[in-house]
This record gives structure tokens, sequence and C-alpha cells, in this order.
């Protein structure tokens, strides 16, 4: 793992990942402009932390149950065209909001459906772009173009917020999800002809194993149970996600509404944008100077951080403070979700690739369903402050304790 000695944005030097980070950055702030929408509009429709808790169960379910099943059809299968199948998915649920919207007859029901196939979209696109790098870059850049990609990532999630703030004080809500539509274009269109995947691959392909389902999943566990590095930074990333994830992010309305600026605007639209911000910040960082070399320890330590500044946030009670927090909060969880998500890649066997970054998808991602639980649906009966507090406290202790279980292997 000796990414430290690489030169700044190294990934940067091939054409076609210039691409991919700019496409993929594109679809992450449609997919956000379209949450900072359709969230806000179900909160003043329906004022339901239950709700809100289900738009994260329901997002993430399918994270967990297809990740690895997705990672294994990208194994046998073009990844372009299923991550344009995933980005066509993405149109389809903003243009069905627009449309609930505008008519007013959204119901629970219909915002069940139209997260659920969200999730479904999520899987096919964040999943297979992650397995597609390696048809893009040379493996002697990979953490580098991972940690640019998570940042691209948490860049589309800041100018998200700023776009559909944008978009709801000037066309309004209903037709702001009509204009996000068009903003997944450019992913479908550079992946037409972009010149990879397997028809491209130059060498011995991998040997393609059939598709099997849920056995994919027990078979990659068992795959990688001898591997500690890999299991360590599964772990993390699993429990990371399921008590905490994003769950705090669909609650940021009510948030804002107890730290006194509900309203939506500039001040709204700054406090969902602190996180990604910070993340921003520590993707440019640590990118630029080769701060935080990738280790196992280091990616454990940065998420025990993690967790003490969100437990600070879910006390605070100071707008300006929370924004301050939230910038910190950001920048810790970039680091050590990117460093995970790179030592996982890098130690992954190449024959069941798609495969290992689909398990590891699964826990990042997948068990951010929990979060709806831990966070949402607990937060609905003792308040999503205390709710966020026990989540974050009861995080910090496993943590610590996967450091002390793994610490001498790492």
């Amino acid at each position: 793992m000796s990414d430290s000695k690489a030169p700044a944005f190294a990934a940067f030097k091939f054409v076609g990942f210039r691409f991919h980070v700019i496409t993929y950055m594109l679809a992450m702030m449609a997919d956000s402009v379209e949450h900072v929408i359709s969230y806000w509009m179900l909160y003043q429709k329906f004022h339901s932390p239950e709700l809100a808790g289900f738009a994260v169960l329901s997002h993430w379910l399918p994270f967990l149950f297809f990740s690895v099943p997705a990672g294994a059809l990208a194994d046998k299968y073009d990844p372009r065209r299923l991550i344009q199948a995933g980005i066509a998915l993405f149109m389809i649920c903003s243009l069905s909001w627009a449309y609930l919207f505008i008519t007013d007859t959204v119901e629970q029901w219909h915002a069940m459906i139209l997260l659920v196939l969200h999730g479904f979209a999520g899987v096919l696109w964040h999943t297979i772009s992650q397995i597609l790098l390696y048809d893009i870059v040379d493996a002697s850049v990979l953490p580098s173009a991972v940690r640019i990609l998570a940042s691209a990532r948490y860049l589309g999630l800041l100018i998200g917020p700023a776009v559909g703030g944008g978009l709801m004080l000037t066309v309004g809500p209903k037709y702001g999800l009509i204009v996000n539509a068009f903003l997944y274009l450019p992913t479908i269109w550079w992946l037409a002809t972009a010149p990879y995947g397997p028809a491209f691959r130059i060498g011995e392909a991998p040997v393609k194993r059939a598709v099997r389902g849920f056995q994919d999943i027990v078979q990659t566990i068992r795959d990688i149970s001898g591997k500690s590095v890999i299991v360590s930074m599964i772990l993390l990333a699993g429990t990371a996600s399921f008590f905490v994830g994003n769950g705090y992010q669909a609650q940021m309305p009510g948030f804002a509404q107890d730290l006194g600026h509900g309203d939506p605007g500039l001040l709204y639209s700054l406090l969902l944008g602190a996180d990604a911000a910070g993340a921003l910040i520590a993707g440019i960082v640590l990118e630029s100077r080769g701060f935080l070399r990738p280790h196992p320890r280091t990616a454990l330590i940065l998420a025990i951080c993690w967790c003490v500044i969100l437990l600070t946030f879910a006390l605070n009670q100071s707008y300006y403070f929370a924004i301050a927090l939230l910038l910190v909060c950001g920048f810790f969880e970039l680091a050590f979700n990117s460093m995970a998500q790179s030592i996982v890649q890098i130690n992954a066997p190449t024959e069941i690739r798609g495969r290992v970054i689909g398990l590891y998808n699964m826990a990042a991602l997948g068990m951010r369903a929990g979060s709806g639980i831990t966070v949402g649906l607990v937060g609905g009966m003792i308040g999503i402050h205390a709710s966020l507090a026990i989540a974050a406290t009861t995080l910090l202790f496993i943590i610590s304790f996967i450091l002390m279980r793994y610490g001498r292997s790492l």
C-alpha cells in the first residue's frame, strides 16, 4: 500500500478516468438534488420521522441483498450497460416524483415504492462504477482513483443541496425534479461509447463463475474469511453503516427545525451541505498532500474520531456550531471510508474481484438500512438527537473492539 509515494491526483493522467469522475459527480449531484427536494416535500406533506427512517431503510436494503450479485454480474457482463440501466432508473424516479407532486397525488405507498426503486438504481450505478475503475486506471494508482472518486461523490453531495435549494427557490420543487432528471444524461451518453469493459481488456480474462444470487454472498464470505485485512475493513464499514450511516442526513429537516432554521433557503442548504463540504476538503487535502497512508489501524482510529464528533453534534444546540461539527464529520467520514475501500480493492483476489467489492458495498451501503431504524425509527420514539447520540456511542465501543481484536494482525 504505497500510494503515499504516488504523485498527487495520479489517476487524473488517464483521460477516461477524468470523464468517469465528471459523469459520476453529475449523477451523484442529481441523486442528491432528488433527495433534497423529495425529502423536503415528504416532510412538509406527512411530517413523519418514521417515513424519513423508511426512506433510509428502503433506499439501502437493495444494497444489502444485491450488491454481491451486482458485482457478480459485473464479473460476467459489460459494466457500462449495467451502469446505464441504473442511471435510467434514477431518471424514472425523478420524473415520477415530479408527476406525483405536480398532480398532488402523492401518498405514502407511492413514496415507499419510489425509494425502493431508487435503491435498486444505486446498486447498479454505485457498485459497478467502482468495478469499472479496474478497466480505466492502472493498479498502481488505484488508491488515488478510489479516493478521487469518493471525493467526486461528496462533491456531488455538496453541490446537490445548493442546486436543489436553487431549483426550489426558482422553478419550484415540483418542476425542479423534471430539470434534475436531465442531469443524468451525460453519464448515459459517455458510457455509450467509452472504450472499457470485457471487449477491451488485454490478457487472459478471469474465470467467469455463474451468477448464483444469494449463494454468492455466502461463498464470498468464505473466500475472504482468512484475510484479516479485508475482514476488518468490511466489519468497520458494515457496523458504521448499520448504526449511523447516513441516517442523520434523512433527519436533517428535523435537526434544522430544532436548531431554529427549518425553512428552505441558504441556511438550510448550508446545514445539508456541511457534511459533504468536509468530505470534499478531506479528499483534496489527503490526495494532494499524501497524508494518512492507507492502513487498517489508521482507518479504525479515524472512524473512532468520527463517532466522537457525531455524538457532539447530536447533543449540540447551536446552529452555527452544528455546521462546524458537520464539516469535521465529513472530513473523518471520507478519510476512513475511502481508506477502507482502497484497502479492500487492493487486496481483493482478481478472480472474485467484483464479488468482494460487492460484499464491501453490501456492508458499507447495504447496512445503512439499519440506520433507518437506529436513527430514524428510534428517533420517532425518543427524539432524533437522543437516537443519534445512542447510535454514535454504541458504534464507538464496537469499533474500539474491532481495533483490539484485529490490531495485532493488521
